[in-house]
């Protein structure tokens, strides 16, 4: 027998009558739509991560303050994604026809988009401001350009990134299964942006393609950055109208905590966001102290890996004009491995839900400083980026996953969730940004001391996630009685 529809008169509904039938689910084609403008926010990133250091440092930073230039981004992630989630939680109302999340998101992306066009074009707008474009001098008005848009992308990346996560958690309905799958489609389009992105910074002849981009003051490494962004502007554009315009907010879910703010929930949003730290159960501060040191072990991967594969195998300096083309060509070699790496990123995601071990090896050897690096060791440092997508997938969507389901009884809206996640993640970066410096400079430069501390917070993690976070399955398991 069908449900009754539901009693919408003034008084005269009875105990008896049927509840009113649960909201249609969202169809997995519309989880997929919404979670593809991840493609195009990964690309971009992909892009700062394995060209940026390196580019950075052509202009006349330092290799020991390069990382400080990136503390830009867990400063931007430490407020403004926790900002941005707060106001699609509070401000935007669930029945705007705009939705809660996607102004967010559009905006975000459109920042994005200016950004990079500042960063790209950092070398000409600071020959414009009197630089000295001779090779191996500091630029010093191109690099206050390139700080301003390195800044204006991070917030732009934090500001699309908790949004976006958010509008997937408001979809699911926090739906366990779906919740793992959503955040599965999103890990998975973030390895499809990687792609993209690390193999448009593996290829250099994109200056032939734009020849516009070569100018006096950009040379062709230049002009192939310049010419990778542009790319970046256009994937995403298309992804940001496939997610924004073809998928709706969904209206039923969390529209009481989307009702409109007094001033004084507006003024004690730092008070909500670090006095909701105390509602935290056990299984929530886990995923926290686990992510946290999770990151540690990444970001200085993140940070320095094209960097050491131009450094230390193949041998070139961004700073030395002899060793230029080594460098250049051990970073096109390094963007490749992290293709790779976002390869296997990609095909784990799919079988996210069943990935429950993670693996590692290393090997050390040493060859002659002149020269290109032997085949085997290139080789080897590429099985290296490979290996490393395994496990760099699962810290793209398992904490986001279980966050959102674990939070669902603490009353805090999915934007201000995935915002607090963040804090585990930023301030390790910003811990990073500020030590591997002057540590990689105590013990005589290079990258691999802050490898090592990598490694051990890694390895410190891995334990504490085996041992703290729960076996019990993320949503709440109904049981039947038979009779």
């Amino acid at each position: 027998m069908p449900p009754r529809r539901p009693n919408t008169g003034g008084g005269g509904g009875t105990s008896s009558a049927a509840p009113p039938p649960p909201p249609r689910k969202v169809p997995l084609r519309s989880l997929l739509r919404a979670a593809s403008v991840a493609c195009g926010v990964q690309f971009g990133w992909a892009l700062q991560l394995s060209l940026l250091t390196p580019y950075v440092q052509e202009l006349g930073i330092p290799h020991a303050f390069a990382s400080l230039v990136w503390l830009c981004g867990p400063l931007s992630g430490l407020l403004v994604q926790p900002l941005v989630g707060h106001l699609s939680d509070r401000i935007a109302p669930a029945n705007s026809p705009l939705g809660r999340r996607r102004p967010f998101i559009a905006a975000g992306a459109a920042s994005i988009a200016f950004s990079v066009l500042t960063v790209g074009f950092s070398a000409d707008l600071g020959r414009l401001f009197g630089d000295n474009i001779v090779p191996g001098s500091t630029r010093f008005g191109a690099i206050i350009v390139y700080l301003i848009g390195f800044w204006l992308l991070d917030v732009g990346n934090n500001a699309t990134q908790g949004p976006c996560r958010a509008f997937l958690a408001d979809l699911t309905e926090n739906d366990p299964r779906r919740t793992r799958i959503a955040n599965a489609y999103f890990s998975l389009f973030m390895a499809l942006g990687n792609i993209l992105g690390y193999a448009t910074g593996a290829y250099n002849g994109w200056y032939k393609i734009f020849p516009f981009t070569i100018t006096e003051s950009c040379s062709v490494s230049c002009a192939n950055l310049k010419s990778a962004f542009l790319l970046d502007i256009i994937i995403l554009a298309i992804t940001t109208y496939v997610s924004v315009v073809t998928v709706q907010d969904n209206p039923t879910f969390g529209s009481d905590e989307a009702a409109p703010p007094s001033s004084h929930e507006e003024e004690a949003f730092l008070f909500e966001l670090f006095g909701s730290f105390k509602y935290f159960t056990m299984p929530v501060w886990m995923v926290l102290i686990v992510t946290s040191l999770t990151w540690i072990g990444w970001f200085p991967f993140i940070l320095f890996d094209t960097d050491w594969m131009g450094r230390e195998i193949y041998r070139g300096s961004p700073e030395i004009v002899a060793d230029t083309q080594k460098y250049h060509d051990g970073v096109r070699m390094g963007s490749f491995g992290l293709m790779l790496n976002s390869v296997v990123l990609g095909i784990t995601s799919i079988g996210m839900e069943k990935l429950c071990r993670k693996w590692g090896a290393g090997l050390n050897l040493d060859y002659g400083p002149s020269g290109a690096p032997p085949t085997g060791i290139v080789a080897a440092s590429l099985i290296v980026f490979t290996i490393l997508g395994a496990p760099l997938s699962v810290t793209y969507s398992i904490p986001y996953a279980m966050a959102a389901s674990r939070v669902e009884n603490l009353g805090l809206g999915q934007g201000l969730a995935m915002g607090i996640l963040n804090l585990s993640i930023v301030i390790p970066q910003i811990i990073v940004s500020l030590g591997s410096g002057p540590w990689d400079q105590l013990f005589g430069g290079g990258n691999a001391p802050s490898f090592w501390v990598a490694a051990a917070a890694s390895f410190v993690g891995g334990l504490v996630a085996i041992l703290g976070l729960p076996r019990a399955r993320l949503g709440p398991k109904k049981k039947t009685t038979q009779r």
